[in-house]
Parts: C-alpha cells; structure tokens; sequence
C-alpha cells in the first residue's frame, strides 16, 4: 500500500512539473510575442527550441496518418485553404501559432504521394534518411556556390560525382551539376552542346553570341517531353527548326527514321517514354552519332537508374556513349525535392556554357559548384543524394528500382485479370491503360478514381485514344497497395458504366 500512495505521489509530482514548465515556456513565449524586438524574440526562439518540438510533433503526426488518408484533398480540405487569403500582416506574427495553421489547414490539403498510392506523376517518395539529413542541412543553411562557402557541400558533391559515374559505367572525365530537376539539368546539357559545336566550328559561343553562329541541328523524337522542348526554347534554338522523328508503338525513336547526322547535329534521346517508359535504342543511335561527330543528350529523368540495376541495365545499353545526361534524384531513387543531376562528360564544355565571374568570388582548388549550374546561391541538395546512395549502396539501388519495376508489373497483371487492357509494354514503371470505353467515359473514370481518395492517378493521349497514365515510383508502394488501388479502377468503371 505504501509504495503504491509512493507510486502515485511521485506520478503527481512530475505532472505539476511538467504543468509548472509548460505554463513558464508559455508565459517566456508570451514576453517574446509581446515586449521584445524582433532581433531578440528569433533569438530567443533559436535557444528555447519550442517551435522545433512542435514542427516535429506535428510532422510525426502527419506521418503516421498518411497512408490511409485521402490521396488527394478532400473538398474540405481544399476549400479549408481559403484560410490563408488575407492582406499581408504588419505585425510579427507568432511562430508557435504560424505552426499550428499550417498543420491544421495545410497538411489536409497536402497530396499523399508519399502514402504508397499515388500514381499521377513520377513524383517519388522519400527515404527516411533522406528525409533526416534534410531536417539537419537545413540547419546548416548551405550555400555551396563555392568551396569557401561550404567545404561539406563541396565534398559531398565531388563524391556523389564519382558515384554516379560510378553506378552508371560513365567516361572517367564525366562531371556532375546538382540543379533542382531534369528540366534544368536538360538545359545545361543543351547549352553545353551549343557551346562545344559551335566551338569545334571556330566560333566562341560566349563572346559572339546568337548572331552570325555556325547554324546547329536539333534532332529528337516525336514524342520527347515537354521540359526538352522547353530547354530548347530557352536556348533559342528555335521550336520551328526541331527536327522530329518518328517513333515505334512504344514511343521509341527509330533509328532507321533519323535524318543523315553531321557534326552540326545535337540529338536527344530519352531513357524512359513520359507514357510507356520506354527507351530509345541508344547502342545503335550513339554508335551513328558518335561517327558523325554529333552530340547526344540522353534526357533519364526517372528511366536513367535503370542503368544502376543488373535486372533492367539492358535498357540503358550504349547509353555511355553519349556526351550528356539528364536524371533527377527526386524520381525514382526517391529523395526529396528538388534533386536534379546534370552528368557531362566534356567538362570543359559545360563550365564554359554556364561561366560566371566577378572579382568578389574566390576559386579554390576544391570543387566550386558553381561552375558546373546556372545558379550560383543554390541549396545543399546534394547531402540528400550522398545518404541515399551512401545508405542504399548499389545492391540497394537495384532492389529500389527492381522493386518499383515489379510492383508495375504486378499492377499492370492485376488490371488486365480485371478486364482493363494494358496497351505498353512494361518495361520500366509506367503503365498505360485503356479502359476499353469512350473518351468521355474513360476520362469520368479517372475523375471518379482520383475523388474516391484510395488511389491518384492521370489521365493522357496514347496513340489517338484516352488513356490512363500510371507511375508506380515510391518505395513505400506495397503488394497490398496496388491490389487496393486496382479495386478502386474497377469500382470506378463500374459506376461511370452504370450511369451511362
């Protein structure tokens, strides 16, 4: 009995603690939201930690909920948004409260993508390491523009280099920029290219400029993305001087189809359809390009990894020939955003496209990123690739991608016993899927699967018809998670067939 009433007055004591500490961290908050300036009450905030604590409370209880909520916001969810429309405040605000909002209006009208069923895009999901070394380099604060500015940076960017090179049977003198996705790592390819052919035709891109310069080719297939076309924009190239090739039932450059290739040529190839996630034959086209003295870009945002696995390499064969890769980390291999790798392997050619200089910056001898991307503030995103590869190691590199391979392929199986036709073949992550009705009726099926909230998925154009578009690219994606999400087609069809 006595150590029971123990029991209990110790319990009590350390709840009148913890009451007694939090009501003195609330009035300490309260003095820091009232009678300090704004320099002290950050400072204050830095040293309590309180707003750390609760972020993470926060985004613990987001994790534990998001597999089994909706995939897509509910319309609560979104018209809870109206929230933040407001004129711009004048006062500080307090941070414990600026939390609190965005938890309860925000993380509802958040998409689940990283809750195994979201199938719209190929957006990924996110290793937890990578998401942890997130949380710690954005402590650090990085800029990693130069070595002076951030020696971790700079190393773990050079060792990611060698890695990648590494994992992928790259040339030796390959080179890596860490931009934030494909479309801007195409862009350094593509101006890299403009660079060295003009270059070999004894014109100086840099000081000369657009007029007057050696007149240069682009060469892609008919159906390469839309962040290729984007690059070429920007690069003034021009969208009318594209020169397009046809393309198999898969989406595959023919090769038979290419115009004669010179060395005023830059053609672009793709590791990985936007639709069917198929892969240009690189082998044959390379071996054609590399004769004429033809630069290739090879665009792999998701589709480049399967060049790290020993199931699916056959895909990415003769893809080394190439002078330049564009892949995304974000994708496939699952860090988080924004972690696009440009690979080169004519250094020179790259740093020059993309100089920069003023007398304020100091080059060491050390890597300095910024020769190798547009920007030159960027963020450290390069850690989060480091832990991904440091953690997976290349055995687990190919049980990732293998392991988003075969769980399409078991989606694409579980669809087809259900009625459903399965137009590509599966060669990679991407399905494509007739539901063998209208347009109409097809696209009310998507509408109907995307507001059911058990599964999200896109809808796009195959060969004259409307289709279903499916990414399978998160690790967390199950056997059970695609079994359900089937259920939710079939349902779907079910009840778009019955109200017509």
């Amino acid at each position: 009995m006595f150590k029971g009433r123990y029991s209990n007055f110790l319990e009590g004591l350390v709840y009148g603690l913890l009451r007694l500490i939090i009501i003195i961290i609330e009035i300490y908050q309260e003095r820091i939201n009232t009678n300090m300036s704004l320099g002290d009450k950050m400072h204050a905030e830095q040293q309590l930690k309180s707003l750390y604590d609760e972020a993470r409370g926060y985004a613990f209880e987001y994790a534990d909920s998001v597999a089994e909520r909706n995939v897509f916001p509910s319309s609560d969810a979104i018209r809870g948004l109206d929230y933040f429309v407001e004129d711009m405040p004048v006062e500080n605000g307090d941070g414990s409260e600026i939390l609190k909002q965005l938890h309860k209006f925000g993380s509802p009208a958040s998409t689940a993508q990283t809750g195994g069923r979201y199938f719209g895009y190929v957006n990924g999901g996110i290793i937890p390491v990578t998401l942890a070394t997130k949380w710690l380099t954005d402590f650090w604060d990085q800029n990693t523009a130069l070595y002076l500015m951030s020696p971790i940076a700079s190393k773990l960017e050079a060792v990611c280099e060698t890695w990648l090179k590494q994992l992928f049977d790259l040339p030796d003198e390959t080179v890596a920029g860490f931009v934030s996705g494909t479309s801007s790592a195409i862009f350094c390819g593509l101006a890299a290219a403009r660079y060295r052919l003009c270059d070999n035709k004894g014109w100086d891109f840099n000081r000369q400029g657009m007029n007057g310069a050696p007149s240069l080719r682009v060469i892609t297939g008919q159906q390469t993305h839309g962040a290729v076309v984007k690059a070429l924009a920007l690069l003034g190239f021009g969208l009318d001087n594209i020169e397009y090739v046809d393309c198999d039932d898969q989406g595959r450059l023919c090769p038979e189809k290419l115009p004669e290739l010179d060395d005023s040529c830059v053609l672009i190839l793709q590791a990985g359809n936007v639709n069917s996630g198929a892969f240009d034959p690189f082998d044959e086209i390379c071996t054609l390009a590399a004769t004429a003295g033809a630069w290739v870009h090879i665009d792999g945002a998701f589709g480049l990894w399967a060049g790290g696995t020993r199931q699916l390499r056959h895909l990415t064969q003769g893809m080394n020939q190439a002078q330049s890769w564009s892949v995304d980390g974000h994708k496939t291999l699952n860090t988080p955003y924004d972690s696009g790798i440009l690979l080169c392997a004519d250094k020179q050619a790259l740093t020059h496209a993309l100089q920069a200089s003023g007398a304020y910056l100091h080059f060491s001898e050390n890597r300095d990123g910024m020769h190798y991307t547009p920007e030159m503030s960027r963020r450290a995103r390069a850690v989060e690739l480091w832990a991904a590869l440091k953690y997976l190691g290349s055995k687990g590199v190919d049980e990732l991608i293998v392991g988003l391979h075969d769980r399409a392929v078991q989606f694409s199986n579980e669809l087809s016993q259900q009625g459903f036709s399965i137009l590509n073949d599966v060669v990679f992550n991407q399905i494509v899927v007739s539901c063998n009705t209208t347009d109409t009726q097809t696209e009310e099926i998507i509408q109907s699967i995307q507001a059911s909230g058990e599964c999200w998925v896109g809808g796009s154009m195959w060969q004259g018809q409307k289709v279903i578009r499916i990414s399978v690219c998160s690790w967390v994606t199950s056997e059970s998670d695609i079994s359900r999400s089937v259920m939710a087609f079939v349902a779907a069809r079910a009840k778009v067939l019955k109200a017509s």
